[in-house]
């Protein structure tokens, strides 16, 4: 089975080249790039080795070749291309943002764009495996989840799905490596400004909320707000978010475990840690993992849980290979371990 890559020079296109290349059920077939055409990839990253030549977009030659094509393409550049794809009969998986939100007056209101594709927004289906498996396996259209979210909504399933905290109050204090920001350089992720420091960005409004605020109030059957701060570290990958959260009453700490323990027992990329361990970035960079740790103050009725994934991998490019391994009826766990 052949698959494609449209937008393979920025960071989540070129590890979802690194890890298609390695993965025994398919085969790359046409990988693409604005900037590069012309080149061999591994001109642009030298750690890629293969002669794959960068091309311009030819989506009538990639939809001949191609079972599935990846689109990791920037935010509303994604959404015609996508759209094309799908008039064509072909399973994308869309990386960008175009199609996560279900409502388009949210999207233009956050995304500073006009939906152009508000008919595909029906068929898109939410890429996080964990929670919509079953619909992902029989989709055409995947909207991959963003990093940050990933990371919260993993965090906070159990605790809403099973009514476990109240929807009043959550506060989410995250933290993310720089290519979260992408391979375009600006000022703030410039080394110097970066190095040796840290600093909250977004703080009255990260896109990203919205995204979580749906899939969340999906959950819990009402609406759900958040408080969302999103920190940059001086660390090139890796997200750590820490969420604080009030118990309806007091729970016992075997019990909470033991939610989460079942909601991901058929999870094999999240790991649930054992009382008193809590999860660091650095066991989890360059994985497709997720591990969640957890802490209860039953005196404050507080619960905090914490997790840590790999925002190129579980976060953005393996993510979207485990979505293709279900949408292909392959082992979710291929080309991942």
């Amino acid at each position: 089975m052949k698959v494609s890559v449209i937008g393979a020079t920025g960071y989540t296109g070129a590890e979802l080249v690194k890890i298609l290349l390695g993965h025994p059920g398919v085969e790359l077939g046409s990988i693409t790039s604005q900037s590069f055409a012309g080149k061999k990839i591994s001109e642009v990253y030298p750690y890629l080795d293969t002669d794959l030549i960068l091309e311009e977009i030819d989506l009538d030659r990639i939809s001949s070749e191609s079972i599935l094509v990846f689109v990791a393409l920037p935010h509303s550049a994604s959404m015609e291309v996508v759209g094309k794809l799908c008039s064509k009969g072909k399973k994308v998986i869309d990386l960008s943002a175009d199609f996560r939100l279900t409502d388009p007056g949210i999207y233009e209101k956050w995304y500073k764009a006009t939906h152009t594709r508000k008919e595909l927004l029906k068929e898109a289906v939410y890429g996080l495996p964990e929670i919509y498996g079953e619909r992902i396996r029989g989709a055409s259209l995947v909207a991959n989840p963003g990093c940050y979210p990933t990371s919260i909504i993993l965090a906070l399933a159990p605790l809403i799905q099973n009514e476990i905290i109240e929807e009043e109050g959550i506060i989410i204090d995250a933290k993310s490596g720089v290519s979260g920001a992408g391979r375009k350089l600006t000022l703030n992720t410039h080394y110097p400004e970066i190095n040796e420091s840290l600093y909250p960005y977004q703080v009255e409004g990260h896109r990203h909320i919205p995204e979580m605020e749906q899939e969340l109030s999906k959950m819990a059957g009402k609406k759900i707000n958040i408080t969302f701060v999103p920190h940059l570290v001086p660390l090139n990958r890796g997200i750590i978010s820490t969420c604080y959260a009030t118990l309806r009453s007091s729970f016992k700490k075997e019990d909470i475990f033991a939610f989460y323990k079942d909601f991901y027992e058929d999870a094999p990329f999240v790991q649930i840690l054992s009382p008193g361990e809590f999860p660091h970035i650095k066991d989890v960079i360059y994985s497709n993992r997720c591990r969640i740790g957890i802490a209860i103050n039953n005196d404050l009725r507080r619960i905090i849980v914490i997790s840590s994934l790999d925002n190129l991998v579980k976060g953005a490019s393996g993510q979207a290979v485990q979505n293709m391994n279900l949408m292909l009826g392959l082992d979710e766990k291929m080309g991942l371990l």
